[in-house]
C-alpha cells in the first residue's frame, strides 16, 4: 500500500504560480512512477504530468507543457508540481497518483491521493 497526501493548493490570480506537493508513505516510493491529474467541475479527470521512478523521464499533457514542471525527491518521498502562468481554466482538484510506469494510462495507476483544490481567479 502507498498512501498519498497532496498539499499546496489554494486561490491564486491568473498569471500566478503554485507548487503542489504529494507526500508518500508506505511501500517504497522509489518503486513507483508518479503522476498528477486534475478534475474540474463537470469534467472528466485529465492527465497533467508524470515522472519516472528515477526522475529521469517526464511527460506532460500538451496544454501544460512549458507552464507546469513535475519533479520528485526520492529522499523525501515527495513529488511536486510547479505550476506557472496559471489560467482560470486550470481551476480543478489536483490529484497525485502512483503507477508502475511513467507511460501508464490513468486506469493503470494503483494509488491515488484525495486531491487538493486549485482555484485561479481572473
Amino acid at each position: 500500500q502507498v498512501q498519498l497526501v497532496e498539499s499546496g493548493g489554494g486561490l491564486v490570480q491568473a498569471g500566478g504560480s503554485l507548487r503542489l506537493s504529494c507526500a508518500a508513505s508506505g511501500r517504497s516510493f522509489r518503486s513507483y512512477a508518479m503522476g498528477w491529474f486534475r478534475q474540474a467541475p463537470g469534467k472528466e479527470r485529465e492527465f497533467v504530468a508524470a515522472i519516472s521512478r528515477s526522475g529521469g523521464t517526464t511527460r506532460y499533457a500538451d496544454s501544460m507543457k512549458g507552464r507546469f514542471t513535475i519533479s520528485r525527491d526520492n529522499a523525501k518521498n515527495t513529488v511536486y508540481l510547479q505550476m506557472n502562468s496559471l489560467k482560470p481554466e486550470d481551476t480543478a482538484v489536483y490529484y497525485c497518483a502512483a503507477a508502475p510506469s511513467v507511460w501508464a494510462r490513468s486506469s493503470e495507476y494503483d494509488y491515488w491521493g484525495q486531491g487538493t483544490q486549485v482555484t485561479v481567479s481572473s
